[in-house]
């Protein structure tokens, strides 16, 4: 028996969903389900994880998160500012630690991607599944970089 897992069903548009629910600092996301599915486990254990990285630099840092709170000029202000860049006018600084945080963030994107690719070609969507390929190719590149 083929058990179907239900829209956004993948490992990363559950991650993706996710997040954006919850950004705000009450934000709360609920999974309902007969049976827990392995996206689900995924985001369950990843949640997890990326929490108790972000508490223990919290803890560090001695941050409280709180919710932004801005006036719709503020916003409106810092996205003219923010087209006013060119891309080549930013100069990006990172330490060794931050490209090692982001290349290990950028590698469990590529595994996520992957899952996905292989499930698009599983449902005979060759042209996502190759769209897929294209993007967890380039991450791979920049990874190695």
């Amino acid at each position: 028996m083929l058990i179907k897992k239900g829209f956004l069903r993948s490992k990363s548009s559950l991650v993706q969903t996710s997040g954006r629910a919850a950004r705000h600092i009450d934000g709360k996301v609920i999974l309902y389900a007969d049976k827990i599915t392995d996206s689900m486990q995924y985001l369950i254990d990843e949640t997890d994880r990326r929490r108790s990285i972000q508490l223990e630099y919290n803890k560090k840092n001695k941050i409280t998160p709180k919710t932004v709170k801005k006036s719709v000029d503020e916003i409106m202000q810092a996205t003219r500012v923010a087209e006013s860049f060119k891309e080549s006018d930013i100069e990006i600084k990172r330490d060794i630690a931050t490209d090692r945080f982001l290349n290990e963030d950028k590698k469990i994107v590529v595994e996520m991607i992957r899952e996905e690719m292989l499930e698009a070609a599983e449902n005979l969507e060759f042209e996502k599944a190759a769209k897929l390929r294209d993007e967890m190719n380039k991450l791979e590149k920049e990874i190695k970089l």
